[in-house]
Protein backbone atom coordinates (compact mmCIF):
# COMPACT_ATOMS: atom_id res chain seq x y z
CA UNK A 1 0.00 0.00 0.00
CA UNK A 2 1.27 3.37 -0.79
CA UNK A 3 2.01 5.94 1.28
CA UNK A 4 1.71 4.26 4.63
CA UNK A 5 1.76 5.79 8.38
CA UNK A 6 3.48 4.45 11.47
CA UNK A 7 1.34 3.28 14.08
CA UNK A 8 0.49 6.04 16.83
CA UNK A 9 0.66 3.42 19.56
CA UNK A 10 4.23 2.39 17.71
CA UNK A 11 6.17 5.93 17.30
CA UNK A 12 3.93 9.14 18.09
CA UNK A 13 5.87 11.20 17.05
CA UNK A 14 6.78 9.71 13.88
CA UNK A 15 3.11 9.26 12.86
CA UNK A 16 2.49 12.88 13.69
CA UNK A 17 5.42 13.67 11.28
CA UNK A 18 4.72 11.07 8.38
CA UNK A 19 1.02 12.32 8.34
CA UNK A 20 1.76 15.75 7.75
CA UNK A 21 4.35 14.87 4.80
CA UNK A 22 2.39 11.87 3.27
CA UNK A 23 -1.46 13.98 3.72
CA UNK A 24 0.24 16.71 1.49
CA UNK A 25 -0.46 18.85 4.58
CA UNK A 26 3.35 20.47 4.83
CA UNK A 27 6.90 20.00 4.12
CA UNK A 28 10.01 21.31 5.38
CA UNK A 29 11.83 24.17 3.33
CA UNK A 30 15.40 25.16 2.31
CA UNK A 31 15.54 27.66 5.64
CA UNK A 32 15.79 26.21 8.34
CA UNK A 33 12.79 25.98 11.03
CA UNK A 34 10.42 27.24 8.10
CA UNK A 35 7.88 25.47 6.13
CA UNK A 36 6.24 25.20 2.53
CA UNK A 37 1.89 24.99 3.39
CA UNK A 38 1.16 22.62 0.35
CA UNK A 39 -2.13 23.29 -0.96
CA UNK A 40 -4.16 20.92 0.40
CA UNK A 41 -2.89 21.49 4.04
CA UNK A 42 -3.07 25.30 2.72
CA UNK A 43 -7.11 24.77 1.98
CA UNK A 44 -8.07 23.65 5.53
CA UNK A 45 -6.26 26.76 6.90
CA UNK A 46 -8.28 28.54 4.52
CA UNK A 47 -11.78 27.24 6.20
CA UNK A 48 -10.15 28.12 9.64
CA UNK A 49 -9.63 31.50 8.58
CA UNK A 50 -12.64 31.99 6.62
CA UNK A 51 -14.50 30.83 10.13
CA UNK A 52 -12.71 32.86 12.46
CA UNK A 53 -12.42 35.94 10.16
CA UNK A 54 -16.50 35.53 9.99
CA UNK A 55 -16.41 35.54 13.90
CA UNK A 56 -14.29 38.44 14.32
CA UNK A 57 -16.35 40.36 12.07
CA UNK A 58 -19.44 39.23 13.90
CA UNK A 59 -18.11 40.62 16.96
CA UNK A 60 -17.24 43.95 15.51
CA UNK A 61 -13.50 43.78 14.71
CA UNK A 62 -12.37 45.06 11.29
CA UNK A 63 -9.08 43.95 9.66
CA UNK A 64 -5.67 45.77 9.27
CA UNK A 65 -2.16 45.64 8.69
CA UNK A 66 0.93 46.59 10.08
CA UNK A 67 4.70 46.08 9.30
CA UNK A 68 6.45 43.26 9.41
CA UNK A 69 9.67 45.17 10.65
CA UNK A 70 9.63 47.02 14.15
CA UNK A 71 12.22 49.34 15.16
CA UNK A 72 14.28 47.97 18.29
CA UNK A 73 13.71 50.50 20.12
CA UNK A 74 10.22 49.91 20.16
CA UNK A 75 10.71 46.05 21.82
CA UNK A 76 12.61 47.85 24.68
CA UNK A 77 9.80 50.23 25.85
CA UNK A 78 7.89 47.61 27.52
CA UNK A 79 10.81 45.62 29.82
CA UNK A 80 8.61 42.31 30.59
CA UNK A 81 7.60 42.37 26.72
CA UNK A 82 11.25 42.52 25.45
CA UNK A 83 12.24 39.89 28.42
CA UNK A 84 9.67 37.31 27.19
CA UNK A 85 10.86 37.95 23.07
CA UNK A 86 14.04 38.70 23.17
CA UNK A 87 15.97 35.53 22.68
CA UNK A 88 13.24 34.80 19.68
CA UNK A 89 13.87 37.85 17.37
CA UNK A 90 15.38 37.82 14.28
CA UNK A 91 17.52 40.89 13.82
CA UNK A 92 17.53 42.72 10.31
CA UNK A 93 21.23 44.77 10.37
CA UNK A 94 21.86 45.90 6.86
CA UNK A 95 19.79 46.70 3.77
CA UNK A 96 21.48 45.88 0.69
CA UNK A 97 24.22 43.08 -0.28
CA UNK A 98 27.33 43.62 -2.82
CA UNK A 99 29.17 41.53 -5.31
CA UNK A 100 31.92 39.25 -2.98
CA UNK A 101 35.11 41.24 -3.84
CA UNK A 102 37.15 37.80 -2.77
CA UNK A 103 35.30 35.30 -4.48
CA UNK A 104 32.00 33.91 -5.98
CA UNK A 105 28.76 35.35 -4.40
CA UNK A 106 27.42 38.23 -2.61
CA UNK A 107 28.10 39.73 1.06
CA UNK A 108 26.91 42.24 2.94
CA UNK A 109 27.77 45.74 2.13
CA UNK A 110 28.92 47.15 5.28
CA UNK A 111 28.12 50.68 3.95
CA UNK A 112 24.77 49.60 4.12
CA UNK A 113 23.84 49.45 7.82
CA UNK A 114 20.75 50.47 9.37
CA UNK A 115 21.06 53.87 11.71
CA UNK A 116 18.54 51.56 14.11
CA UNK A 117 18.06 47.92 13.93
CA UNK A 118 14.56 46.16 12.99
CA UNK A 119 13.00 43.42 14.49
CA UNK A 120 11.49 40.61 12.66
CA UNK A 121 7.87 41.12 14.10
CA UNK A 122 7.51 38.01 16.80
CA UNK A 123 4.28 39.83 17.79
CA UNK A 124 2.69 43.33 16.94
CA UNK A 125 1.78 45.01 20.36
CA UNK A 126 4.71 47.63 20.36
CA UNK A 127 4.41 48.79 16.88
CA UNK A 128 0.45 48.90 16.69
CA UNK A 129 0.63 51.14 20.15
CA UNK A 130 2.91 53.26 18.47
CA UNK A 131 0.67 53.80 15.87
CA UNK A 132 -2.75 53.87 18.03
CA UNK A 133 -0.93 56.96 19.22
CA UNK A 134 -2.14 58.87 16.44
CA UNK A 135 -5.40 57.17 16.03
CA UNK A 136 -6.46 58.18 19.89
CA UNK A 137 -6.82 61.16 20.94
CA UNK A 138 -10.34 61.98 23.07
CA UNK A 139 -12.80 59.08 24.44
CA UNK A 140 -14.87 59.25 20.99
CA UNK A 141 -12.09 57.28 19.39
CA UNK A 142 -12.46 54.06 21.84
CA UNK A 143 -13.14 51.55 21.16
CA UNK A 144 -10.35 50.64 18.33
CA UNK A 145 -11.08 46.78 17.23
CA UNK A 146 -8.52 45.62 15.11
CA UNK A 147 -7.27 42.43 13.85
CA UNK A 148 -4.74 41.24 11.25
CA UNK A 149 -3.85 37.60 9.42
CA UNK A 150 -0.15 37.80 9.43
CA UNK A 151 2.94 35.89 9.39
CA UNK A 152 5.59 36.25 12.27
CA UNK A 153 8.77 35.06 12.74
CA UNK A 154 10.36 33.50 16.55
CA UNK A 155 13.40 32.26 15.93
CA UNK A 156 12.85 28.64 17.55
CA UNK A 157 15.46 25.77 18.03
CA UNK A 158 13.71 22.92 18.30
CA UNK A 159 11.23 22.95 15.42
CA UNK A 160 8.72 20.72 13.98
CA UNK A 161 5.65 21.08 11.56
CA UNK A 162 2.73 23.82 12.38
CA UNK A 163 3.45 22.95 16.09
CA UNK A 164 6.74 25.37 16.17
CA UNK A 165 8.52 26.61 13.47
CA UNK A 166 10.74 29.71 12.68
CA UNK A 167 7.93 31.29 10.88
CA UNK A 168 4.19 30.57 10.95
CA UNK A 169 0.71 32.51 10.61
CA UNK A 170 -1.24 33.32 12.40
CA UNK A 171 -3.90 36.65 13.09
CA UNK A 172 -3.50 38.45 16.32
CA UNK A 173 -6.30 40.90 17.30
CA UNK A 174 -5.35 44.09 19.32
CA UNK A 175 -8.15 46.49 20.73
CA UNK A 176 -8.40 49.80 22.77
CA UNK A 177 -10.65 50.59 25.18
CA UNK A 178 -11.68 53.51 27.48
CA UNK A 179 -12.09 51.47 30.83
CA UNK A 180 -10.82 48.27 32.38
CA UNK A 181 -13.72 46.87 32.53
CA UNK A 182 -14.16 46.93 28.39
CA UNK A 183 -11.37 45.51 28.33
CA UNK A 184 -11.47 42.71 30.39
CA UNK A 185 -15.26 42.15 29.22
CA UNK A 186 -13.29 42.15 24.97
CA UNK A 187 -10.46 39.43 26.67
CA UNK A 188 -13.52 36.76 28.14
CA UNK A 189 -14.89 37.55 24.17
CA UNK A 190 -12.42 36.54 22.56
CA UNK A 191 -11.49 33.55 24.73
CA UNK A 192 -15.12 31.84 23.80
CA UNK A 193 -15.00 32.98 20.55
CA UNK A 194 -12.09 30.64 20.15
CA UNK A 195 -13.71 28.16 22.26
CA UNK A 196 -16.34 28.20 20.19
CA UNK A 197 -14.11 27.57 17.05
CA UNK A 198 -12.65 24.55 18.49
CA UNK A 199 -15.60 23.10 19.32
CA UNK A 200 -17.76 23.94 16.96
CA UNK A 201 -15.26 23.59 13.64
CA UNK A 202 -12.61 21.90 14.74
CA UNK A 203 -14.59 19.08 16.90
CA UNK A 204 -12.05 19.57 19.71
CA UNK A 205 -12.95 20.07 23.14
CA UNK A 206 -11.32 22.36 24.74
CA UNK A 207 -10.57 23.76 28.18
CA UNK A 208 -11.16 27.74 29.14
CA UNK A 209 -8.72 28.87 31.95
CA UNK A 210 -6.13 31.26 33.16
CA UNK A 211 -2.83 31.16 32.94
CA UNK A 212 -0.21 31.72 35.96
CA UNK A 213 1.71 34.50 36.36
CA UNK A 214 4.95 32.48 35.05
CA UNK A 215 2.93 31.50 32.35
CA UNK A 216 1.57 34.68 31.13
CA UNK A 217 1.90 36.40 27.74
CA UNK A 218 5.19 38.63 28.05
CA UNK A 219 3.66 42.12 28.70
CA UNK A 220 0.27 41.17 29.91
CA UNK A 221 -1.58 41.63 33.48
CA UNK A 222 -4.04 38.70 32.38
CA UNK A 223 -3.54 35.74 29.89
CA UNK A 224 -6.58 33.40 29.39
CA UNK A 225 -6.35 30.19 27.21
CA UNK A 226 -7.91 27.56 25.89
CA UNK A 227 -6.27 23.94 26.25
CA UNK A 228 -6.94 20.74 24.22
CA UNK A 229 -5.51 17.06 25.16
CA UNK A 230 -3.75 15.08 22.13
CA UNK A 231 -3.93 10.99 21.62
CA UNK A 232 -1.03 11.10 23.39
CA UNK A 233 -2.08 12.55 26.58
CA UNK A 234 -0.51 15.81 26.00
CA UNK A 235 -1.77 19.22 25.79
CA UNK A 236 -1.90 21.89 23.48
CA UNK A 237 -2.48 25.46 23.92
CA UNK A 238 -4.83 26.18 20.93
CA UNK A 239 -5.25 30.18 21.53
CA UNK A 240 -4.85 32.98 24.01
CA UNK A 241 -6.36 36.13 25.27
CA UNK A 242 -4.81 38.86 27.11
CA UNK A 243 -5.58 41.53 29.30
CA UNK A 244 -2.84 43.85 28.78
CA UNK A 245 -3.57 46.84 31.09
CA UNK A 246 -2.30 50.07 30.51
CA UNK A 247 0.90 48.44 29.98
CA UNK A 248 1.56 49.63 26.08
CA UNK A 249 -0.73 52.29 26.42
CA UNK A 250 1.81 53.60 29.26
CA UNK A 251 5.19 52.90 27.35
CA UNK A 252 3.44 54.51 23.78
CA UNK A 253 2.53 57.39 25.37
CA UNK A 254 -1.55 56.58 24.59
CA UNK A 255 -3.86 58.74 26.27
CA UNK A 256 -7.11 59.87 25.66
CA UNK A 257 -9.28 62.68 26.98
CA UNK A 258 -12.11 61.39 28.65
CA UNK A 259 -15.84 63.07 28.66
CA UNK A 260 -14.88 65.16 32.02
CA UNK A 261 -11.83 66.20 29.92
CA UNK A 262 -9.00 64.86 31.36
CA UNK A 263 -6.31 62.52 30.25
CA UNK A 264 -6.84 58.91 30.89
CA UNK A 265 -4.33 55.99 29.40
CA UNK A 266 -6.12 53.63 27.38
CA UNK A 267 -6.62 49.71 28.33
CA UNK A 268 -5.24 47.24 25.85
CA UNK A 269 -5.89 43.39 25.24
CA UNK A 270 -4.45 41.31 22.17
CA UNK A 271 -5.56 37.60 21.48
CA UNK A 272 -4.17 35.77 19.10
CA UNK A 273 -4.52 31.92 16.89
CA UNK A 274 -2.25 30.49 14.37
CA UNK A 275 -1.29 27.85 11.81
CA UNK A 276 -0.77 25.50 15.60
CA UNK A 277 -4.28 24.43 14.98
CA UNK A 278 -3.75 22.61 12.19
CA UNK A 279 -0.93 20.04 14.04
CA UNK A 280 -4.13 19.83 16.82
CA UNK A 281 -6.38 18.89 14.45
CA UNK A 282 -4.12 16.46 13.56
CA UNK A 283 -2.96 14.99 16.77
CA UNK A 284 -7.06 15.19 17.97
CA UNK A 285 -8.52 13.21 15.90
CA UNK A 286 -6.28 11.01 13.54
CA UNK A 287 -5.70 7.66 12.83
CA UNK A 288 -3.12 5.19 11.42
CA UNK A 289 -5.00 5.30 8.00
CA UNK A 290 -4.26 8.90 7.84
CA UNK A 291 -6.09 12.37 8.40
CA UNK A 292 -9.74 12.45 10.35
CA UNK A 293 -11.38 16.03 9.13
CA UNK A 294 -14.24 17.03 10.75
CA UNK A 295 -16.63 18.08 7.93
CA UNK A 296 -16.79 21.93 8.48
CA UNK A 297 -12.58 22.41 7.59
CA UNK A 298 -12.49 19.83 4.76
CA UNK A 299 -11.43 21.03 1.44
CA UNK A 300 -13.59 17.59 0.19
CA UNK A 301 -16.51 17.05 1.56
CA UNK A 302 -17.21 14.18 -0.67
CA UNK A 303 -15.25 11.97 -3.22
CA UNK A 304 -16.46 9.70 -5.70
CA UNK A 305 -14.49 6.84 -6.96
CA UNK A 306 -15.89 5.05 -10.00
CA UNK A 307 -15.49 1.23 -10.68
CA UNK A 308 -15.57 -0.40 -13.71
CA UNK A 309 -14.12 -3.00 -16.47
CA UNK A 310 -14.95 -1.54 -19.45
CA UNK A 311 -15.28 1.83 -20.88
CA UNK A 312 -19.33 2.21 -21.35
CA UNK A 313 -18.99 0.92 -17.74
CA UNK A 314 -17.12 3.94 -16.44
CA UNK A 315 -19.34 6.52 -19.23
CA UNK A 316 -22.55 5.44 -17.63
CA UNK A 317 -20.99 5.61 -13.57
CA UNK A 318 -19.38 8.97 -14.34
CA UNK A 319 -22.74 10.24 -16.05
CA UNK A 320 -24.34 9.01 -12.73
CA UNK A 321 -21.45 10.54 -10.50
CA UNK A 322 -22.31 14.30 -11.93
CA UNK A 323 -26.01 14.13 -11.94
CA UNK A 324 -25.27 13.00 -7.50
CA UNK A 325 -22.37 15.66 -7.49
CA UNK A 326 -24.72 18.35 -8.83
CA UNK A 327 -27.41 17.13 -5.70
CA UNK A 328 -25.15 17.20 -3.14
CA UNK A 329 -23.29 20.62 -4.05
CA UNK A 330 -26.74 21.91 -4.03
CA UNK A 331 -26.62 21.45 0.02
CA UNK A 332 -23.24 23.12 0.06
CA UNK A 333 -20.62 20.53 -0.61
CA UNK A 334 -17.59 19.82 -2.12
CA UNK A 335 -17.47 16.66 -4.17
CA UNK A 336 -14.94 15.41 -6.20
CA UNK A 337 -14.76 12.42 -8.69
CA UNK A 338 -11.53 10.68 -8.77
CA UNK A 339 -11.61 9.45 -12.28
CA UNK A 340 -8.29 8.56 -13.09
CA UNK A 341 -7.92 5.51 -14.86
CA UNK A 342 -4.30 4.68 -13.82
CA UNK A 343 -4.90 3.72 -10.79
CA UNK A 344 -7.43 0.44 -8.94
CA UNK A 345 -9.67 1.55 -6.42
CA UNK A 346 -8.12 0.18 -3.68
CA UNK A 347 -5.33 2.47 -4.03
CA UNK A 348 -7.79 5.46 -4.23
CA UNK A 349 -9.58 4.72 -1.34
CA UNK A 350 -6.20 4.84 0.87
CA UNK A 351 -5.23 7.78 -0.86
CA UNK A 352 -8.89 9.72 0.04
CA UNK A 353 -8.87 8.05 3.65
CA UNK A 354 -5.00 9.71 3.92
CA UNK A 355 -6.43 12.66 3.21
CA UNK A 356 -9.51 12.57 5.72
CA UNK A 357 -12.18 13.24 3.58
CA UNK A 358 -15.36 12.51 5.35
CA UNK A 359 -17.41 10.59 2.96
CA UNK A 360 -16.43 8.39 -0.03
CA UNK A 361 -19.11 7.02 -2.23
CA UNK A 362 -17.75 4.31 -4.56
CA UNK A 363 -20.57 3.38 -7.57
CA UNK A 364 -19.72 -0.16 -9.89
CA UNK A 365 -22.32 -1.33 -12.56
CA UNK A 366 -23.88 -3.34 -9.96
CA UNK A 367 -24.96 -0.10 -7.73
CA UNK A 368 -25.76 1.81 -11.63
CA UNK A 369 -28.09 -1.36 -12.01
CA UNK A 370 -29.62 -1.09 -8.89
CA UNK A 371 -30.06 2.14 -8.12
CA UNK A 372 -27.72 2.06 -5.09
CA UNK A 373 -23.80 3.54 -3.85
CA UNK A 374 -21.19 2.29 -1.64
CA UNK A 375 -20.77 4.65 0.77
CA UNK A 376 -17.82 5.22 3.31
CA UNK A 377 -17.70 7.51 6.36
CA UNK A 378 -13.52 7.87 7.61
CA UNK A 379 -14.45 8.57 11.25
CA UNK A 380 -15.59 5.41 11.76
CA UNK A 381 -14.21 3.81 8.24
CA UNK A 382 -17.73 2.04 8.37
CA UNK A 383 -19.56 0.82 4.97
CA UNK A 384 -23.32 0.58 3.45
CA UNK A 385 -25.07 0.50 1.20
CA UNK A 386 -27.79 3.32 0.29
CA UNK A 387 -30.63 4.23 -1.91
CA UNK A 388 -28.96 6.82 -4.53
CA UNK A 389 -32.31 8.92 -4.58
CA UNK A 390 -32.09 12.00 -2.17
CA UNK A 391 -27.99 11.34 -1.83
CA UNK A 392 -27.99 14.97 -0.97
CA UNK A 393 -29.96 14.93 1.96
CA UNK A 394 -28.50 11.89 3.24
CA UNK A 395 -24.95 12.88 2.71
CA UNK A 396 -26.11 16.55 4.51
CA UNK A 397 -27.09 14.49 7.66
CA UNK A 398 -24.37 12.18 7.46
CA UNK A 399 -21.80 14.92 7.17
CA UNK A 400 -23.30 16.47 10.26
CA UNK A 401 -23.26 13.43 12.51
CA UNK A 402 -19.44 12.86 11.48
CA UNK A 403 -18.77 16.08 12.98
CA UNK A 404 -20.79 15.64 15.96
CA UNK A 405 -19.33 11.92 16.25
CA UNK A 406 -15.49 13.14 16.04
CA UNK A 407 -16.14 15.53 18.40
CA UNK A 408 -17.79 13.38 21.11
CA UNK A 409 -14.88 10.70 20.06
CA UNK A 410 -12.18 13.32 21.14
CA UNK A 411 -14.32 14.18 24.62
CA UNK A 412 -14.84 11.10 25.91
CA UNK A 413 -10.92 10.33 25.32
CA UNK A 414 -10.31 13.41 27.16
CA UNK A 415 -12.58 11.76 29.89
CA UNK A 416 -11.02 9.00 29.77
CA UNK A 417 -7.80 10.97 31.14
CA UNK A 418 -8.88 13.58 33.44
CA UNK A 419 -8.30 12.36 36.95
CA UNK A 420 -8.11 14.36 40.84
CA UNK A 421 -5.44 13.31 42.53
CA UNK A 422 -4.21 14.41 46.17
CA UNK A 423 -0.73 12.88 46.70
CA UNK A 424 2.30 13.79 44.79
CA UNK A 425 3.09 10.17 43.99
CA UNK A 426 -0.07 9.57 42.65
CA UNK A 427 0.34 12.98 40.39
CA UNK A 428 3.55 11.82 39.26
CA UNK A 429 2.55 8.15 37.83
CA UNK A 430 -0.59 10.02 36.31
CA UNK A 431 1.48 12.44 34.55
CA UNK A 432 3.61 9.30 33.34
CA UNK A 433 0.54 7.97 32.27
CA UNK A 434 -0.51 10.71 29.80
CA UNK A 435 -2.97 12.41 31.89
CA UNK A 436 -4.61 16.19 32.52
CA UNK A 437 -4.60 16.02 36.71
CA UNK A 438 -6.66 17.82 38.72
CA UNK A 439 -5.02 18.87 41.53
CA UNK A 440 -4.40 21.00 44.13
CA UNK A 441 -1.44 23.66 43.93
CA UNK A 442 -0.48 26.47 46.87
CA UNK A 443 -0.24 29.43 43.94
CA UNK A 444 3.61 29.87 44.39
CA UNK A 445 5.91 29.92 41.42
CA UNK A 446 8.14 28.53 43.27
CA UNK A 447 5.77 24.96 43.38
CA UNK A 448 5.08 25.26 40.28
CA UNK A 449 8.74 25.61 38.91
CA UNK A 450 9.94 22.54 41.05
CA UNK A 451 6.91 20.23 39.97
CA UNK A 452 7.81 20.86 36.34
CA UNK A 453 11.35 20.58 36.91
CA UNK A 454 10.97 17.11 38.64
CA UNK A 455 7.96 15.87 36.16
CA UNK A 456 7.83 17.83 33.33
CA UNK A 457 4.52 18.54 33.67
CA UNK A 458 3.13 22.39 33.75
CA UNK A 459 0.34 23.89 35.38
CA UNK A 460 -2.37 24.52 31.68
CA UNK A 461 -4.43 26.55 33.29
CA UNK A 462 -6.47 27.91 36.55
CA UNK A 463 -9.67 25.96 34.50
CA UNK A 464 -12.91 28.54 34.42
CA UNK A 465 -15.85 26.65 32.46
CA UNK A 466 -14.42 22.88 32.62
CA UNK A 467 -14.05 21.07 35.78
CA UNK A 468 -14.12 24.41 37.83
CA UNK A 469 -13.33 23.64 41.49
CA UNK A 470 -13.08 26.13 43.66
CA UNK A 471 -12.70 23.93 47.02
CA UNK A 472 -10.08 24.31 49.07
CA UNK A 473 -7.34 21.67 49.90
CA UNK A 474 -3.80 21.08 50.62
CA UNK A 475 -1.36 21.49 47.91
CA UNK A 476 0.22 18.16 46.44
CA UNK A 477 3.36 19.04 46.64
CA UNK A 478 4.25 21.69 49.27
CA UNK A 479 0.85 20.33 51.72
CA UNK A 480 -0.05 24.21 52.01
CA UNK A 481 -3.39 25.59 52.09
CA UNK A 482 -4.76 26.10 48.39
CA UNK A 483 -7.78 27.84 46.36
CA UNK A 484 -8.48 24.83 44.44
CA UNK A 485 -7.77 22.83 42.06
CA UNK A 486 -5.77 23.30 38.76
CA UNK A 487 -4.71 21.65 35.53
CA UNK A 488 -1.36 20.18 35.11
CA UNK A 489 -0.20 18.04 32.12
CA UNK A 490 2.69 17.36 29.52
CA UNK A 491 2.21 19.38 26.74
CA UNK A 492 3.78 20.53 23.35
Amino acid sequence: MAKEVTSKDENYSLWYNNLVVKADLAENSAVRGCMVIKPYGYAIWEKMQAALDRMFKETGHKNAYFPLFIPKSFLSREAEHVEGFAKECAVVTHHRLMTNPDGPGVVVDPSARLEEELIVRPTSETIIWNTYKNWIKSYRDLPILCNQWANVVRWEMRTRLFLRTAEFLWQEGHTAHATREEAIEECERMINVYAKFAREYMSLPVIVGRKTESERFAGAIDTLCIEAMMQDGKALQAGTSHFLGQNFAKAFGVQYASREGSLEYVWATSWGVSTRLMGALIMAHSDDHGLVLPPKLAPIHVVMVPIFKTDDERKAIIEKMNSLKTEIEAQGFTVEIDDRDNLRSGFKFAEWELKGVPVRIAIGPRDLQNGTVELARRDTLQKESVGSEGIGTYVRDLLDDIQKNIYRKAYDFRESRVCKVDTYDEFKRKIEEGCFVLAHWDGTSETEARIQEETKATIRCIPIDTYPDNGKGSCIYSGKPSSGRVVFAKAY
